[in-house]
């Protein structure tokens, strides 16, 4: 049988997928506030550089994977408006239902797909873009979930990838005693969930780094990756160009 990482835990791969299922059933109600106290706020100054890198304009077809509570989605919709499409998908039915909810209480209406990044129920060269945020770590098959991206992705296409990454020498102590002593306590004491969040920090640091993402990109087809680093490498936005 073939193992993969769970956090720091290495399990079967066919277990990977419904204990990542179990950790955003248990934080989704949670999720935007644990962002927003987590990143100090600056979550939303991530996704709002991936959003004006992004070249998005108004007609456009966008794909939202792992778009979970739909701020990206949102944040896409009033860029393409009515003539342009934007597709909210996730593999978890709790995110997708808090993203569905925020989207339709905000006025926005745009389809909403509960699907696996593995296996895109989408014809190929489809989307202008395509994006995932903080999704890919937990995917257990990264390599044939952006290979799918790049497939439905039209010739000329974007796919970006906002993702924590490698931080800068500098930081990583500093980083390591936030991630591992004072994020756990955070996720206790205001979702109630002590482990989701000591795997979400886990997760983080079992994430191929710049360089590496960069050339599983690359392989996966795109023929030109970009990366741009914010706040000292915390987070890594990869734009890779579909030829």
């Amino acid at each position: 049988m073939s193992s993969t990482h769970f956090g720091f835990e290495t399990v079967d791969e066919s277990q990977k997928a419904s204990r990542v299922r179990g950790v955003f059933d248990s934080v989704a109600s949670k999720y935007d506030i644990m962002n927003d106290l987590m990143s100090m706020g600056l979550h939303r100054a991530w996704k709002a550089y991936t959003i004006a890198a992004s070249g998005v304009r108004e007609g456009h077809k966008v794909l939202d994977i792992a778009g979970g509570t739909g701020d990206l989605s949102l944040a896409f919709a009033k860029r393409v408006g009515e003539r342009g499409m934007v597709v909210h998908t996730d593999i978890n039915e709790a995110m997708l239902g808090t993203g569905r909810d925020r989207l339709v209480n905000a006025g926005v209406m745009l389809p909403t797909t509960l699907c696996d990044a593995e296996k895109l129920p989408f014809p190929s060269d489809t989307f202008d873009i395509v994006t995932v945020a903080f999704g890919l770590r937990n995917m257990t098959h990264k390599d044939a979930a952006l290979k799918e991206m790049c497939r439905v992705l039209k010739p000329g296409g974007r796919l970006l990838v906002l993702e924590f990454s490698k931080v800068a020498k500098p930081l990583e102590k500093a980083y390591d005693w936030y991630s591992f002593k004072l994020l756990p306590k955070i996720g206790k004491v205001v979702a109630n969930d002590e482990d989701s969040y000591r795997y979400l920090a886990e997760s983080i640091r079992m994430h191929p780094d710049q360089a590496t993402l960069k050339t599983m990109m690359k392989d996966a087809g795109f023929g030109h990756v970009d990366v741009h680093n914010m706040t000292g490498g915390v987070v890594a936005l990869h734009m890779g160009l579909k030829c």
